[in-house]
């Protein structure tokens, strides 16, 4: 029996040109954009936009108490004194002072002004203290009327009667150089006009806003 010895072949040295050295370089070198990649980084980006949405408006009412509108402090003009004689009511309007310029005519504001001497003025919000709907002066029988809900003020703005729990609100007024001016930066609400009021009840007194 003859044995025969197999001699392993030599394998020949791989050759790699220089062309081919540089473009396995590159393609290593570049980063492969796969499509989770690609959805994972817009899903963040996206998270980022809609947190900052969400936050603009919490940072602006946590920093509104330091910073104060101008038109919160305004003074606004009705006209001369002379335009509301003593004991009669007239309808007089206002321009917002804090109006934008596409409010048009919606930024005119109505209020009615009472003059109860020569230096005493009464200034009543146009709006019923019930709902909000503006009240009708009829001075033929010297009341100020809701039409929505049927509430009735006095001349002075006082409950008459009807669903509304207190009378008109009034503006904070002043006379210079002639002419009557309104704090006009605050509309008149049961929030910056309410007071304590002591009221009589059957076993004692109470403070209660009104």
């Amino acid at each position: 029996m003859s044995y025969v010895e197999q001699v392993p072949s030599k394998q020949a040295p791989e050759v790699v040109s220089a062309s081919g050295a540089v473009a396995a370089e590159s393609h290593a070198g570049t980063r492969t954009v796969s499509r989770r990649w690609l959805l994972f980084n817009a899903a963040i980006a996206l998270n980022g936009i809609v947190g900052v949405a969400l936050a603009v408006p919490i940072v602006r009412y946590l920093l509104a108490p330091w910073r104060r509108d101008s038109s919160y402090d305004s003074w606004v003009s009705l006209g001369a004194t002379d335009a509301f004689p003593v004991g009669e009511t007239r309808l007089a309007f206002y321009k917002n002072p804090s109006s934008n310029p596409w409010d048009g005519q919606t930024d005119n504001v109505a209020c009615y002004v009472r003059r109860e001497s020569s230096d005493q003025f009464r200034v009543f919000a146009v709006n019923c203290a019930h709902l909000g709907c503006p009240v009708r002066w009829f001075p033929q029988s010297q009341l100020f009327m809701c039409p929505c809900h049927g509430g009735v003020y006095y001349a002075d703005g006082s409950r008459a009667s009807g669903p509304p729990e207190r009378g008109l609100f009034t503006y904070i007024w002043k006379i210079a150089s002639g002419q009557l001016h309104i704090d006009a930066g605050q509309m008149p609400t049961l929030s910056n006009t309410a007071k304590l009021v002591k009221i009589s009840i059957g076993q004692g007194d109470c403070l209660c806003s009104g």
